[in-house]
């Protein structure tokens, strides 16, 4: 399926594939928004990140993906210290990132949008324009349709289908079931832990929490930027607490 490149991460028990390490930050020169938070993902793991709403979940990943002040604490992909690098720079290490909104070129076809997504391979990416394909076979069958005419999940699959296009060594996904039907949520649900089965790590921040939880390896339930509870997706599911607070019960 989708080829990607974490053969030579290091042993994933003693230090994760990608971590974010205790970050503490915010945007430009506001307060913290993050406090000592801590997520990370391993090779073939999803680990979804949930919490009430301005719990810092969004947050959490953009700091990851460079997009915020990192203040103290570290961000590590592979091994490599990555905290000071920008956003561009991340992509050529290796991530993948689709952000919630205007993570499409509505008016490029569907195809022109995959070809975008490999603009920093040099090589053939035709191989992997058909394992895309193979992943969201609607999107070959309106390939030659501009992105702005397809359903909300059809877009969805659309960004997610380009930034698999750079062959990722990691998969980040920021809210991709918003907005959509519950049909389509668990549609996307399934080809994401179709990725994963790749040996792609996948870190996806979710507001439909007790689906997310259900698919994921690991989680965690961030409260007011803080790690509140981290699991296993069975264990967050099972813990009275955690339902009650953020599951309903």
């Amino acid at each position: 399926m989708i080829s990607n490149q974490t053969a030579t991460s290091t042993d994933a028990q003693s230090s994760p594939f990608l971590i974010g390490d205790t970050m503490t930050g915010g945007y430009g020169k506001g307060p913290d928004i993050l406090h000592d938070c801590t997520i990370a993902v391993n090779p073939g793991e999803i680990a979804v990140i949930v919490g009430p709403n301005g719990a810092g979940k969004s947050t959490a990943m953009k700091a990851v993906f460079g997009m915020l002040d990192v203040r103290s604490g570290h961000v590590r992909l592979d091994g490599e210290d990555i905290t000071g690098l920008s956003p561009q720079d991340r992509v050529v290490r290796g991530m993948g990132f689709v952000p919630q909104t205007s993570n499409i070129f509505t008016s490029m076809t569907v195809e022109e949008n995959l070809e975008m997504g490999a603009f920093i391979r040099r090589d053939d990416i035709s191989g992997t324009m058909e394992q895309v394909y193979h992943l969201f076979p609607i999107l070959k069958e309106k390939r030659n349709q501009a992105a702005g005419e397809l359903s909300g999940g059809q877009r969805q699959q659309v960004a997610v289908g380009r930034a698999l296009m750079t062959q990722p060594k990691v998969l980040m996904l920021d809210e991709p079931t918003a907005g959509v039907s519950p049909i389509v949520m668990d549609e996307l649900f399934d080809r994401i832990i179709e990725v994963a089965r790749t040996g792609l790590p996948i870190l996806m921040v979710e507001q439909n929490a007790k689906q997310a939880l259900e698919i994921a390896d690991k989680g965690y339930v961030l409260v007011q930027g803080r790690n509140a509870y981290t699991g296993t997706g069975k264990e967050l599911l099972a813990d009275p607490d955690v339902r009650k607070s953020f599951l309903g019960g």
